[in-house]
């Protein structure tokens, strides 16, 4: 699974995804993150055979992830949405196929059967894993409490978890147990929904390193050893975005970003979820 992936969140269009998907190929992305919430599988699926021949790539070539979405939870929907995805992608087989949150949509998060629904489906992608259309299966918006249960009761353990991971959000408990568990961590909303970039404290290190403070926030999940996946509609800074090789930032940065931790959330908070 490569540490870098192109995410298509809030990308729609055919020309645009197009566009982003070409751009990504064309400065060596080689993973891509959609969900069927984000209700662009089918341009993500059509861009991509189309552009793959373009640059000499095949199938196998990328690493494609999608996810369960949260109102198909359970046994009664969960393997269909996935055959659902499978098709809107013209894939073949899905790389990583995530459960997206841990609860249900329409369903109180306090709900229990939460609970019962998320290992229904777990258990869908386990037997859909073992059938050859999933590569591997992981979870996304799981706490540290999510995780346990799921290991608990799992006869395939999850590869991945997906969560929001920044210098307010450094997730260090959940990211030393995933660690312990041969879980690897890949962090969305990496710039915190682009609230980050102005801050202090980036700009400074972005000045010491000669560096966009976006490079730098994505350098500083890598040096974790954590994967990202930034998602841009702008050609230019998908390419930007992908310049983080062949440096890393220092323990003087490392300990300046480290002081920003606020237990900060610019996207959902899953920890209502029972």
């Amino acid at each position: 699974m490569p540490l870098l992936g192109m995410g298509t969140f809030r990308l729609q269009g055919t020309e645009l995804v197009s566009q982003c998907v070409d751009a990504a190929l064309a400065h060596g992305y080689r993973s891509f993150d959609t969900a069927a919430v984000y209700g662009n599988e089918a341009e993500i699926g059509q861009a991509l055979g189309a552009l793959l021949p373009l640059h000499g790539l095949e199938r196998s070539d990328v690493f494609l992830t999608t996810k369960l979405g949260p109102r198909d939870q359970g046994k009664a929907k969960a393997e269909a949405a996935c055959l659902r995805s499978l098709e809107q992608l013209a894939c073949g087989y899905l790389d990583l196929y995530l459960i997206h949150w841990p609860g249900t949509q329409g369903k109180p998060q306090e709900e229990q059967g939460n609970r019962q629904r998320r290992l229904e489906s777990w258990r869908v992608l386990e037997g859909m894993y073992h059938a050859g259309h999933l590569r591997a299966i992981g979870v996304s918006n799981y706490t540290l409490g999510h995780l346990q249960e799921l290991l608990a009761h799992c006869q395939v353990p999850p590869a991945v978890l997906q969560v929001e991971f920044h210098p307010e959000l450094p997730q260090q408990e959940l990211l030393d147990f995933c660690r312990q568990h041969g879980i690897h961590l890949q962090a969305y909303a990496s710039l915190g929904c682009g609230q980050l970039l102005g801050r202090a404290e980036i700009e400074r290190v972005a000045d010491r390193q000669g560096r966009t403070p976006a490079q730098v926030l994505l350098r500083w999940a890598l040096d974790q050893g954590v994967g990202v996946i930034p998602k841009s509609a702008s050609p230019t800074r998908v390419a930007e975005n992908a310049q983080l090789w062949g440096w890393h930032l220092n323990p003087e940065d490392m300990a300046e970003l480290g002081v920003m931790d606020c237990n900060r959330h610019y996207c959902w908070d899953p920890s209502g979820v029972t």
